[in-house]
């Protein structure tokens, strides 16, 4: 069963409203290359797990599920999309989700134009929306423009660092990744008038399952092929992002040589060398353990939203979760 389809999600609705955020706007020709592609990047898949997290959020509040939040998750999406555009140019990754990266159809020019106006155009819808008393409108655009990109200018910055310590890697985490879950989370359940204190529980909810995610993506780039990630396996490495499996592995200092010589200009032996030598120590399982303690946290904090009956769909996602490395 598909997350959506546990999560009893009509994701054909909430499709519609990310493409809505293309077609209504009226700057942009329907059918024009901008408007293309950025309906077929929306259309090339991904389990909309951000859109999910806002709907989920919105089932915490007193209100009922509005349009108001189907906008706020379209707008979380497009958030993640563009910034998968960038990451991608950055990365000079050739593939996405098995297909040609965007920056490859349309070169490296017109892509960045493609996310900077994604971004631009949430900033755009969401202040149209903000008014005096739902100011969290905001925590979106505020993730979009700041948060996001920080995270990618620390993974830039630690390209090829050996040295990089345990908290700079949760931090480059936390932004990169986690903080768009939290917050959507958030944001979806204040769309729905939920109380201060369960917005900010869900919060450090989405904190603790999205630093597991992107563990576990760590953990992934080793130990899935490349048919099944969609783009070259061990590519982080290769790229120079010193992921937690590298972290532990380093600690090895027979491994550490082997790994520290991995640079920009390392040849393909090289860098298979070194994989395997992380594949085959302790280092994977000691990934694998430090995102289930994550999720453990998660896990505790839902507890303390047990009395919601949303409270099961939380559960829904800390299985899904779990369920990622196996």
């Amino acid at each position: 069963m598909k997350l959506h389809e546990a999560l009893n999600i009509d994701i054909a609705e909430v499709n519609r409203e990310i493409e809505r955020l293309v077609t209504s706007d009226k700057d942009v020709p329907v059918g024009s290359p901008l408007a293309t592609s950025i309906l077929e990047l929306i259309a090339s898949g991904g389990k909309r797990l951000r859109p999910l997290m806002v709907i989920v959020g919105s089932r915490f509040g007193r209100k009922r599920t509005s349009r108001r939040t189907l906008q706020l998750a379209a707008a979380a999406e497009f958030i993640h999309a563009a910034s998968l555009v960038h990451d991608d140019i950055i990365d000079d990754a050739k593939l996405r989700r098995g297909s040609p990266a965007l920056h490859t159809k349309t070169g490296v020019l017109s892509a960045v134009h493609i996310g900077n106006y994604m971004s631009a155009r949430v900033i755009e819808l969401l202040s149209k929306q903000a008014k005096d008393k739902n100011r969290y409108v905001h925590d979106l655009s505020a993730v979009a423009t700041t948060q996001l990109c920080i995270g990618e200018y620390q993974q830039m910055e630690h390209a090829y660092d050996y040295d990089i310590t345990m908290d700079e890697y949760l931090e480059k985490s936390l932004n990169k990744t986690a903080l768009l879950m939290a917050t959507c989370l958030r944001v979806g359940a204040l769309s729905a008038a939920s109380t201060k204190e369960t917005a900010e529980a869900l919060y450090a909810f989405g904190e603790a399952l999205g630093i597991a995610f992107q563990i576990q993506d760590d953990l992934l780039d080793f130990t899935q092929s490349s048919e099944t990630l969609g783009k070259p396996a061990g590519s982080d490495l290769r790229h120079g992002q010193v992921t937690l499996p590298v972290i532990y592995a380093l600690q090895d200092p027979e491994l550490a040589a082997r790994i520290r010589r991995i640079g920009p200009g390392s040849s393909d032996a090289d860098v298979k060398d070194a994989l395997a030598a992380i594949s085959g120590s302790d280092a994977l399982a000691r990934t694998e353990e430090t995102s289930r303690r994550y999720l453990e946290q998660a896990a505790a904090i839902a507890k303390r939203l047990s009395s919601y009956p949303a409270h099961a769909d939380l559960e829904t996602l800390i299985a899904f979760f779990a369920s990622r490395n196996h």
